[in-house]
């Protein structure tokens, strides 16, 4: 099959930023190409005896995605160049170009997993299916995960915000609500930690199939976690389906343009005591986000920083 290839030339420093943009356009996954110097956690994760080598950083960064023949158009690539201009009041998006063409196969599917190493947060080992686990790890917890097309491997700073604060907050025997859970490793988590049922949320039919496996290759029963496809803002039927006054923490790893008018239906799910934890929240979006919140009755706890991006702890405020 033909895929056609969307690549836009911008600067490291708005790689978070068109990705977000991108996410909220639909896109589920992007590659990225730069040439900023691979850190020693990086490096020692790689198992390589001699690293790349990479030309010197300029500063500049190649962002791409894919999607099926026939499906690009000229009002999507439109959105595209929209996206990028309004990112330019935030940051320096660069020359913001976009440049398409066509590739065989979707090969690069599976390419983006050489990428993708074991590594740890706290006392938490998190590894992907196709590694064998590393000799000597003492980590408390371990977590295998796959996230095939969904969004979720553990590496990104909005995730590990989140397994943080569930390791911080989350008790033994609370529910939990996964409010757009993708490959489901938050939702893993939680039960990992203590948690006595998971219930999630997503719209992407995709996510279904992939939390359903990587609970498998957790040994982690089916009946710990229920798993919904809609849209949790406005569906009337799904809101009732995941239940009323019910959970003790509810986490949302989405973004901030999600979270905003996610805000006030999540106090509904939860118990009076409950607390909520939103991350995929970029910076210059923190305070937005956080009017939002107190506007839906929540009072701020925490907000935690890692990059560019920001996870704010809540609870209802009674």
């Amino acid at each position: 099959m033909k895929y056609t290839k969307f690549s836009i030339l911008t600067t490291t420093e708005a790689e978070d930023f068109i990705s977000a943009m991108l996410y909220d356009l639909g896109v589920m996954g992007v590659e990225i190409e730069n040439n900023v110097p691979l850190t020693k956690e990086e490096l020692a994760g790689m198992f390589v005896d001699f690293p790349p080598e990479l030309a010197p950083d300029d500063g500049s960064s190649i962002i791409s995605f894919y999607a099926e023949e026939g499906l690009h158009t000229d009002a999507f690539l439109q959105q595209i160049y929209d996206g990028i201009e309004e990112q330019r009041q935030f940051v320096n998006v660069g020359p913001g170009t976009v440049k398409v063409g066509e590739t065989e196969d979707a090969d690069w599917l599976n390419n983006w997993k050489q990428f993708f190493h074991a590594f740890t947060i706290d006392d938490i080992y998190i590894r992907p299916t196709w590694e064998e686990a590393e000799e000597g790890i003492s980590c408390q917890t371990e977590i295998v995960i796959d996230p095939g097309i969904s969004f979720g491997t553990g590496k990104h700073e909005t995730t590990q915000l989140c397994i943080k604060a569930l390791r911080k907050y989350l008790n033994e025997g609370d529910m939990v609500l996964d409010a757009g859970f993708g490959s489901g490793i938050l939702s893993i988590a939680a039960l990992k930690l203590g948690a006595s049922e998971v219930v999630g949320t997503d719209i992407d039919e995709a996510c279904l199939s992939s939390v359903k496996e990587n609970f498998a290759v957790n040994q982690l029963p089916e009946h710990k976690g229920r798993f919904f496809c809609g849209n949790l803002i406005d569906d009337k039927a799904l809101q009732e389906a995941v239940g009323t006054g019910c959970f003790d923490i509810v986490v949302a790893n989405i973004l901030a343009d999600v979270i905003i008018p996610m805000a006030p239906v999540i106090p509904d799910r939860m118990k009076p005591d409950g607390i909520f934890i939103a991350s995929g929240i970029i910076d210059f979006k923190e305070n937005e986000v956080k009017e939002a919140l107190k506007d839906a009755g929540f009072s701020i706890m925490e907000t935690m920083h890692q990059g560019e991006w920001v996870g704010i702890v809540c609870s209802r405020s009674l």
